[in-house]
């Protein structure tokens, strides 16, 4: 390939849409630390902002190399541009764009997924423990899984996305499917909060949770219609069936939970909005918007009962990335194999096109192979991890808070300065059990 064949509209649409998935690890910030409670808050969007810092070191050392770089057995790269060496010349070149915009598309997917993990194991695990989780979840999980998925080379590439044909346009299987298996081992692993199903563990801040949300919602364009990796009709068509996917999955939350709870949330608003997102991101090249409208509706009412089973199965899922990533990542993939059309860009017709069942079979061995291998390694990692330098955090500094025994720091100082401007300074407020904080009777302060 040569520098002539290098598109300038498709290289800016690649760049601009890294930035918009870069901008929704960020966003999963406010969204899981609005979602927990106040003595949390902090260490929460910690475990997302250390992601972004932890994997962008390994995707430029190794984790480009091994996922892009040649095949080994259908199942990972070579290590022959590990460093991104050899990328730097005119001559790299990945489709119409320059390899290195390729390499920092890639590199925010790499990010995201361990990071969406952490929601799951929330207000209870120490920050050493997480740090090493991510280091060997992205090298063992996340690089093969994502090799397998999406490393095409006219047969010669990954097992799942060049052999078996099985359709992830942009990450229902590689990110959402994968991550939610993770987390699930790591819940069972490192066992209950203290006081779950007893103590009220509301969300501290529904702003947040909405502005994480909103967040989320507008960078997930980038997620979906930045995988076309062009600037043209399937990054439109993508762009299209996520929204109205998205849209339709918040009003199917909002009917179950109105249905079930007698009252439609801000909570179950931004839920159903991200189980939308997560559902259509494999299916968004492989329906058309009707079949998104109607995927989504579907994907937010699973979801919405979906999150209700771990009270049910007994694991603490404490931000329900189970019931809305892995149910809804395995939604959208299935529902391909029902729901696809040969007029979509990925051009396959599911049952109701009268395309036969085989697409819905490569959709579930597909994501059956990855749950299965995510949930195992997540398993024995959680594990030792546990046993060596500590994962679960003692029972006094849970009780604590996660936030002033791991960072030494809290997120709102209700104290004031009498200093500088002369401002009276407020008694320290007292956490309850539900989040809350509390000084006087006269002056009650909610955080």
């Amino acid at each position: 390939m040569t520098l002539m064949e290098i598109n300038a509209g498709d290289t800016a649409w690649v760049l601009a849409s890294a930035a918009l998935v870069m901008l929704m690890t960020p966003g999963l910030a406010f969204f899981y630390g609005g979602m927990v409670r106040v003595k949390s808050v902090l260490n929460m969007m910690m475990m997302s902002f250390i992601t972004i810092a932890v994997v962008t070191v390994l995707w430029v050392v190794v984790g480009f190399s091994l996922t892009f770089a040649g095949d080994n057995g259908h199942v990972i790269g070579d290590f022959s541009e590990v460093g991104l060496k050899g990328l730097l010349a005119p001559e790299a070149v990945s489709g119409t764009t320059p390899t290195l915009a390729f390499v920092a598309f890639q590199l925010m997917f790499a990010i995201i997924t361990p990071a969406l993990i952490s929601g799951a194991i929330a207000d209870r695990v120490t920050f050493r423990g997480w740090i090493a989780f991510v280091v060997g979840w992205t090298c063992l999980v996340y690089f093969p899984v994502a090799h397998s998925v999406w490393f095409l080379d006219d047969g010669n590439g990954g097992w799942i996305g060049d052999k078996l044909k099985a359709i992830d346009f942009a990450g229902g299987t590689a990110v959402h499917v994968n991550a939610g298996a993770a987390a699930l081992a790591l819940a069972i692993v490192l066992g209950k909060r203290i006081g779950w199903k007893k103590d009220p563990m509301r969300p501290h801040s529904l702003p947040l949770v909405l502005l994480g949300a909103g967040l989320l919602w507008f960078g997930w364009f980038g997620f979906n219609a930045g995988s076309a990796l062009s600037a043209g009709t399937t990054a439109a068509v993508t762009f299209v069936n996520t929204q109205a996917a998205t849209a339709a999955a918040v009003i199917g939350w909002l009917i179950v939970e109105r249905i079930v709870h007698g009252k439609a949330t801000t909570l179950g608003l931004a839920s159903g909005a991200v189980a939308g997102l997560v559902a259509i991101t494999p299916s968004c090249g492989a329906v058309t918007p009707i079949g998104a409208l109607i995927l989504g509706l579907l994907a937010g009412g699973v979801c919405a009962f979906a999150v209700s089973l771990k009270y049910k199965l007994g694991f603490d899922d404490s931000l329900d990335v189970v019931g809305v990533h892995l149910v809804g990542g395995l939604f959208g993939s299935l529902a391909i194999g029902f729901l696809g059309t040969a007029a979509a860009p990925s051009a396959v017709d599911g049952l109701f096109y009268g395309g036969g069942a085989s697409q819905l079979g490569k959709q579930a061995l597909a994501n059956l192979a990855v749950g299965v291998y995510s949930f195992a390694v997540a398993f024995i990692l959680g594990k030792v991890i546990d046993k060596t330098i500590g994962f679960r955090l003692k029972e006094d500094d849970e009780v604590t808070g996660v936030d002033q025994v791991e960072h030494a720091e809290t997120a709102y100082d209700y104290l004031g300065s009498s200093g500088l401007r002369g401002i009276t300074a407020r008694p320290a407020p007292a956490e309850t059990e539900n989040g809350t904080t509390e000084t006087s009777e006269k002056e009650g302060v909610k955080a």
